[in-house]
Parts: C-alpha cells; sequence; structure tokens
C-alpha cells in the first residue's frame, strides 16, 4: 500500500469549468492527492488581422497550431454569427490543405473547428517540424502559424533553415498569473512541503521557482520535480534541479504514472 502523497500542479485549468481536472483526476487513481494551481494567465490580440488569414485561405498552404490558446484565438474570431457563416464557406479550403498540431488537446480543439489536425501524436514542436518538413514542398505558399508570445523559436528555424515558408502572427500574449505568489504561498502554509511537484512550461518554471525555493527552504531536495515534456525538463534543470520524471508523451496519464512511479 503507497502511502497518500501530495502532488502540486503548476499548469493552466480545465477549458471546461464543470469537469475535474484530468491530471488530479488520473493523479488520484494512484490514490495521491493533486492541488491545481495555474500560472499563466493569457490575454488575446490582433484577432482582426488573424480574422482576415483565416478568410484568405488561398493564400496559405495549411496552417500550425501548437498550443491550445492558438486555437481558442481562432474560435473567439468565429464566434459571432456573421462570422461563423463566412467560415462555413472557406472551411472546405481549409480541410484540403494540412492543419498541424502538437498534442491532443490542441487537437481536439481544431477537430471542433470542423478540420483535420495532423500530428497530434507528435507531441513537440520540434518532431512536428519533422513531420511538415516531410510533407511540405519548399516552393509552396507559406504556412500559418498563429502563435503566443512567448513561443519557442524551435519550429519556425527548422522551418527557415529548411526554406519552407511560414508565416507567423503573435494572437495571444503570455503573463504570470496576477495571483500565483498569493497561491502557492497560501498553499505552503496550509499543506505544508509537497511530495512532488509538476511543472508544464518553461515559463512556469520561470514564475514560480524562487518562491518554491525560498518557501521549501532546506528541503527542496526532497520534493521530486517533475515535467510534462523535454522542453519543460530542460528549464528545471537549467535552474540547477533535478527532474526526477518526465511524461513519456504529454497526457494526463502519462504524466500520473511518471509521478506515482517516482513517488514510490
Amino acid at each position: 500500500m503507497t502511502a497518500i502523497m501530495k502532488v502540486l500542479l503548476l499548469k493552466e485549468p480545465r477549458e471546461s469549468e464543470n469537469e475535474e481536472d484530468p491530471y488530479i483526476k488520473e493523479l488520484a487513481s494512484y490514490g495521491h492527492t493533486a492541488t491545481l494551481i495555474p500560472v499563466l494567465s493569457f490575454k488575446f490580440v490582433s484577432l482582426n488581422e488573424l480574422l482576415e488569414r483565416l478568410f484568405q485561405p488561398e493564400r496559405f498552404a495549411g496552417l500550425i497550431f501548437t498550443s491550445p490558446r492558438a486555437v481558442e484565438a481562432v474560435k473567439m474570431c468565429l464566434d459571432s454569427h456573421t462570422h461563423t457563416h463566412k467560415w462555413d464557406a472557406v472551411k472546405d479550403e481549409w480541410k484540403a490543405k494540412s492543419v498541424y498540431v502538437v498534442g491532443k488537446a490542441t487537437a481536439s480543439l481544431v477537430a471542433d473547428l470542423g478540420l483535420c489536425p495532423l500530428g497530434e501524436e507528435t507531441g513537440t514542436a520540434d518532431s512536428l517540424s519533422l513531420l511538415i518538413l516531410q510533407r511540405e514542398n519548399r516552393e509552396s505558399l507559406p504556412l500559418f502559424f498563429p502563435c503566443g508570445s512567448i513561443k519557442r523559436e524551435v519550429l519556425p528555424t527548422v522551418l527557415r533553415n529548411n526554406r519552407v515558408p511560414l508565416e507567423t502572427l503573435t494572437v495571444y500574449q503570455t503573463s504570470e498569473h496576477p495571483d500565483l505568489q498569493n497561491n502557492i504561498t497560501d498553499y505552503f502554509t496550509q499543506q505544508g512541503i509537497p511530495a512532488s511537484v509538476a511543472f508544464f512550461s518553461p515559463s512556469g518554471v520561470t514564475f514560480c521557482l524562487d518562491l518554491l525555493k525560498r518557501l521549501s527552504g532546506s528541503q527542496l531536495e526532497q520534493i521530486k520535480f517533475a515535467a510534462i515534456g523535454p522542453t519543460t525538463a530542460d528549464a528545471l534543470e537549467s535552474h540547477g534541479l533535478t527532474v526526477r520524471c518526465c511524461a513519456e508523451k504529454p497526457t494526463a496519464k502519462h504524466l500520473a504514472t511518471a509521478i506515482a512511479r517516482a513517488l514510490q
């Protein structure tokens, strides 16, 4: 019988408020109690420019989405009635083109738009860029990449170096969640030091680490740090921390399994 351990998840809450977060649910199935503290807040920008491009599919060879937020920006643009109508008119044109995605969450939101996502299994921008290189030819129209303000340059760099044309547009800005520092401090005051802390993005590491170090003091070494993927793991290691486990794929099931194993 494994002891019940506390796990702190530094991630974004689920889009749908009424469902339990899948990460909390998966960890509970191993008998661990997880608490979620939102790290980032998002602000959508340049939505008019985004809309303009969405209604001109003839300008592009396809689309790239590396985060659920970017797809949400598209959904926000299309939500008004007149635009939904116009979207139905161009949707088939986009369907005939490649729509590349990273990860399951992004893929299912893209499917909700009525498009067919490619690359769901890739899991990272690095491996998605390899898939794009295999499929796209260099002389084609540009791929359109709506992205966040803190995007890693891996994908644009790989495509540029291989002369695959790309047009990027920043459609959301990421900043630290206004209550982050208070929420983490309250957690440590009320719950004590967690057995494991899981990070979900390099920016999460940047925003939380100093405070975590201060609050855990000499017990920092006892915390088993977990990462959702290799990029986040690299960010933790670059700050001198030992990553005890990394999810094999960026899903709730894979991360919970990795954390449960590390806590045994």
